[in-house]
């Protein structure tokens, strides 16, 4: 089959959709990933075509919401995130609609893409399937992922509910743009997803069914596949000054906040390396998008290193709580100290405190060297954090989610 996965967002957003391509390329689909001409790097490793979206706002998105966090000091930050927000939304019409291929037999669209390129998909008669990363199906199981993690109880529908409601709003210029770029009567986003969800379209989960289990009250048509580990390329070898740190001494904690623009740069680093210093640990902190660098006899700063090569030889991770980074340290069977920023961050972060991996949730605004050392003394300290990570990664060995999504289209084909 010819299969396209169209995605977009931060490296979290498309790195898990590189091991997802690379199954279906290795069961002798042909595999074409649409998405930033940035990641171009890492979709060829895999063996893949790459299409590129024909914009990238995401990281004007990020700079907005990192001004929010400046309060009064940026008093239209508010308004510059929202209408950021928008703008990432309407820019992504061009992108889809030039990107999608009318010989696909298959669409395979992340939650970012799915509102635009079914209706995209639909308009060429082009078979699809949602592929996300998170859960956006009202449940009474849990609290929708955008908001604070609750337990199970029927209010959680009805904050499911809202929650896609404004999620749709935040696409609604992109949607009335898209209809009238195709010559189709308006239909409002919200219109869209019921349609979806009466038609049952089918949607595949890439997380684990023992982080989340599937809700009993979700429709037939979606599945919880697993996780789709990110593909690495064969040929990549670790820096020398990495393997030269980690033989020097006993394992060090992983800091990193990913995509993430949170304040701040040298205020971070040095609150990480007071955390560090108090709590009597060594450090590896990768500088991602937040431009963090510390550099000490006991902590060094490293750019892109794959986490599954570096979150096993870890103490402790430090980290977003975004849903892959999440995942690659449920991988890796290290204990977490979560700093959630921004949108299903808090709702993950919650998630690693419940399933004992964690000793709690730190959120970005309350961060402090005090909380944070606290919160590193106790997850490298107390054995149970560890044991149950230990346990909860076995668990995760034994799963194939990019092999539940394969069947799934082999039987679409047949």
């Amino acid at each position: 089959m010819r299969i396209q996965i169209i995605t977009a967002g931060t490296m979290g957003s498309v790195a898990p959709y590189t091991g997802l391509g690379h199954r279906l390329f290795a069961e002798g689909h042909d595999v074409e990933i649409v998405t930033h001409a940035k990641f171009s790097d890492v979709v060829a490793c895999c063996g893949l075509r790459m299409r590129a979206l024909a914009a990238d706002p995401f990281e004007e998105l990020l700079d907005a919401h990192a001004r929010l966090r400046g309060g009064l000091r940026a008093p239209l930050a508010g308004l510059r995130f929202v209408r950021a927000t928008e703008r990432a939304a309407v820019s992504l019409v061009d992108g889809i609609l030039a990107g999608v291929d009318l010989k696909a037999d298959l669409v395979l669209l992340s939650a970012i893409t799915a509102p635009l390129g079914r209706v995209v998909a639909d308009y060429h008669a082009l078979p699809s399937m949602g592929v996300f990363l998170q859960p956006d199906t009202p449940t009474s199981a849990f609290s929708p992922c955008t908001t604070a993690w609750r337990p199970p109880g029927h209010a959680n529908r009805l904050r499911g509910h809202v929650a896609n409601a404004l999620l749709d709003a935040v696409y609604a210029g992109a949607n009335r743009e898209l209809h009238a770029r195709l010559g189709l009567a308006h239909r409002s986003t919200h219109r869209l997803r019921v349609a979806r969800e009466r038609a049952g379209w089918p949607i595949w989960h890439g997380f684990s069914p023992s982080v989340v289990p599937r809700p009993a009250d979700w429709r037939g048509g979606l599945g919880v596949a697993g996780y789709w580990w990110p593909h690495e390329c064969a040929d990549w070898q670790p820096p020398a000054l990495v393997t030269d740190f980690l033989a020097a001494g006993p394992p060090p904690v992983f800091v990193g906040f990913g995509s993430m623009m949170p304040g701040d740069p040298g205020r971070l680093a040095g609150l990480t390396a007071e955390a560090l210093r108090r709590a009597g640990l060594r450090g590896v902190v990768q500088s991602g998008w937040a431009g963090l660098s510390v550099l000490n006899d006991d902590v060094i700063t490293v750019g892109p290193i794959p986490h599954g090569w570096l979150m096993p030889r870890m103490a402790a991770v430090v980290h977003h709580a975004g849903a892959g980074t999440t995942a690659a340290g449920l991988r890796a069977g290290v204990p977490a100290v979560p700093v959630p920023v921004l949108t299903d961050q808090p709702w993950w972060a919650e998630r690693l405190t419940r399933l004992g991996v964690s000793p709690g949730v730190l959120p970005f605004a309350r961060l402090t060297a005090d909380r944070l050392a606290a919160a590193l003394r106790r997850a490298t300290g107390e054995p149970r954090f560890a044991r149950r990570a230990t346990e909860l990664a076995a668990r995760l060995g034994l799963e194939d989610g990019a092999g539940a999504v394969a069947r799934a289209v082999a039987e679409r084909g047949r």
